[in-house]
């Protein structure tokens, strides 16, 4: 029963060999248990329980996003959170809630395997057969790997934050330094990619074999890690190179996939889809939204559920940058149904001064955190719109060094400290300004400089910050 595997903390179950002697790269082996919380393993968080709800490729049909929202309205603070792998996290959950929590998942199709509900990390192109782009509708090989991945039982192993990536060929979510990268090709193939950036390698598979080739490189990867001895979360942890992991986990294919030289970087960002409509060549439209710093009321949920269910195709797609996407309404309903939207208080202008703003959670939720970033965030935009839009660098707030959560690629961070901020641009110049705390306007306008590109040429580089993974 779902009831019997409830947990009160988040210890993970992933690999946990010790170290062997004279095993390298210290970083990467890491010395405690991957405490990524799930949803039947829960954090203890100082706003209450926090449960974590994989969601793979951030596809939801009604039922489950009525599940999730009866979830939140019950047991929790009544909020739906969205993660930067277009996951849900439940926030103020009692302590005597997880199993009812487990009930109420179970019911609603998100739990198909308890022993895997933490692994099913998966993103995938939020777009994909909706806007003409792309080579290939990636929502079968999608559903295809999740159930691979549920089918392993090797795969149980894997720690919480190992990722995957379902990229149609446009680059978005292939710009997101997954663990295994799948990115549709033009030929019938698709190019399978293991780690990221300099250690990353890879191969082509030949597209009916995509999505096997994924778990073939991740059980590859948890047998590398048991032969390495170390406790390994990530592809970057692994003191092997990856052109070995390429190489067997050609050999497990047998045949149907060769190595080959990894590929350029395309020059994608990994921005996500602009808020906004975005019409189709079936001629429906698809409305794509951001919820500010990922938070989403239970008036705002409900609203979205609504307008999924009776003016689209009955489908939420979660995305990696904390949005929504609601595909499948009539061109003549969809104006009114983003405006509606947008007078609940989601992002549906993509000149909006919230777009690339997030935060991690800050206090109360954090004990860890100097204050309430998320408020400091809000005063920013409020106050001048902190340089928001389009061609602004993302900027990201922070309650602590560890920067939980924090993006990857070129952005702004806005970290605290005993004695106020610290405004780091990371990526390009790695200029960084310390800020004090008060007044809050000057801050304002230092984050609003650094990311417009104007902080270097006012106050000069500091030092470096060389961007860190984010867990």
């Amino acid at each position: 029963m779902l009831a019997d595997m409830v947990m009160p903390s988040a210890r993970s179950s992933a690999y946990a060999a010790a170290p062997v002697a004279g095993a390298t790269n210290c970083a990467a082996s890491r010395a405690r248990e991957d405490a990524c919380p799930g949803a039947l393993r829960l954090h203890q968080a100082d706003d209450g329980g926090l449960a974590r709800v994989r969601v793979p490729g951030g596809v939801l049909d009604v039922a489950q996003a009525t599940a999730l929202h009866a979830a939140a309205s019950r047991l929790g603070d009544g909020d739906v959170h969205l993660t930067s792998r277009g996951n849900v996290q439940l926030r103020g959950l009692g302590a005597d809630s997880g199993v009812e929590l487990a009930r109420m998942l179970g019911g609603a199709g998100l739990l198909p395997s308890v022993a895997h509900e933490r692994v099913r990390n998966i993103v995938a192109s939020p777009l994909s057969g909706l806007d003409g782009s792309g080579h290939l509708d990636i929502r079968g090989r999608l559903t295809e790997l999740d159930r691979l991945v549920c089918e392993s039982e090797e795969l149980r192993e894997l720690s919480g934050r190992f990722l995957f990536a379902v990229d149609d060929g446009r680059g978005d979510v292939a710009a997101l330094d997954a663990d295994v990268t799948l990115v549709a090709e033009s030929e019938g193939c698709a190019l399978l990619r293991i780690g990221a950036g300099r250690g990353a390698s890879a191969l082509r598979v030949a597209s009916e074999r995509a999505a096997a080739g994924a778990v073939a490189a991740a059980e590859v990867f948890l047998e590398a890690a048991r032969e390495c001895g170390v406790r390994a979360w990530r592809v970057a942890d692994l003191p092997m190179a990856g052109g070995e992991l390429a190489r067997r986990t050609a050999q497990r294919l047998r045949g149907a996939a060769r190595v080959v030289p990894v590929p350029a970087e395309s020059g994608v960002t990994g921005d996500g889809p602009a808020p906004g409509l975005v019409t189709g060549s079936s001629g429906t439209v698809a409305l794509c939204l951001l919820a500010p710093l990922g938070r989403l009321t239970g008036r705002q949920w409900e609203l979205l559920v609504r307008t999924a269910e009776r003016a689209g195709s009955g489908e939420l797609r979660l995305t990696p940058w904390r949005g929504v996407v609601v595909p499948g309404l009539a061109p003549g309903r969809a104006p009114e149904a983003l405006a509606a939207l947008g007078a609940a208080g989601l992002v549906v202008d993509r000149a909006s001064p919230w777009r690339g703003v997030g935060a991690c959670a800050g206090r109360p939720g954090c004990a860890k955190s100097l204050t309430d970033v998320r408020a400091d965030a809000a005063t920013a935009v409020a106050g001048d719109g902190a340089a928001g839009g389009p061609r602004a660098l993302p900027v990201y707030w922070a309650g602590c060094e560890r920067r939980c959560g924090h993006p990857r690629g070129d952005r702004v961070e806005v970290v605290a400290g005993a004695d106020g901020y610290q405004v780091s641009v990371i990526g390009g110049s790695g200029a960084v300004r310390p800020v004090p705390r008060a007044p809050r306007s000057e801050l304002a306008a230092i984050v609003a400089a650094a990311r417009t590109g104007a902080g270097e040429a006012a106050h000069g580089p500091v030092r470096d910050n060389p961007a860190t993974t984010s867990p």
